[in-house]
């Protein structure tokens, strides 16, 4: 996965709550489609008119912000079910971090494995930011100094557990992490084949 170190543009605020993975990517397109087919099809059902033409009063659809790399939301982001096309949805689309005041528990998770930062802050902070992006204001954010802000509103620290940190830091998922102890798995392996050789023992049916 993509490491995370500096964000820095303009952010799409959307600060409805309980927006859940349904409404990110639409099951539909889960069943129809692969990984790296889903960015023309995140927040669908927002982002286009029945007729199939995009929403303009819809904040992606709206310069600057259908670039955007940050998204500003509200309570409880990513509820709902536990797919993690949404996440791939939202970096394929190119979000790079999400800043919200709570998020679905396992959101929150696939974010960290899929290199997407999720930043939680208190809503008048939020606020703050989202006021300053509205009005098209570039907002930075530093995961090496756990920071978010923008000139008009200056810095905000955020809390990211330091073991997730250095993950998205070094851009690697639970599996990449694993694969850097490979020695360590091995010579416990070697000693403990030798200490119970009956664990090793091909079972006879």
């Amino acid at each position: 996965m993509k490491a995370f170190t500096i964000c820095r543009g303009v952010a799409a605020v959307m600060m409805h709550d309980n927006i859940d993975t349904d409404q990110i990517i639409r099951i539909e397109r889960i069943a129809q489609l692969r990984r790296g087919e889903f960015a023309p099809w995140v927040f669908e059902g927002r982002r286009y008119l029945p007729d199939g033409s995009e929403d303009s009063a819809f904040v992606l659809n709206a310069e600057p912000f259908r670039h955007a790399a940050i998204l500003i939301a509200g309570d409880n982001f990513g509820c709902g079910s536990s797919r993690e096309m949404a996440v791939w949805a939202l970096e394929e689309f190119g979000i790079r971090c999400i800043i919200a005041p709570s998020f679905g528990d396992i959101f929150f998770s696939n974010c960290l494995q899929n290199g997407l930062l999720p930043v939680v802050l208190e809503r008048g902070d939020i606020q703050r930011l989202a006021a300053a992006a509205s009005s098209g204001a570039v907002l930075s954010v530093d995961l090496r100094s756990r920071t978010v802000g923008t000139d008009q509103a200056g810095e905000i620290h955020f809390d990211l557990l330091d073991a997730q940190r250095e993950a998205l830091l070094l851009g690697q998922d639970d599996i990449a992490q694993t694969l850097t102890l490979v020695s360590q798995i091995d010579d416990f392996q070697q000693e403990d084949r030798l200490a119970r050789p009956w664990v090793y023992m091909a079972a006879v049916f």
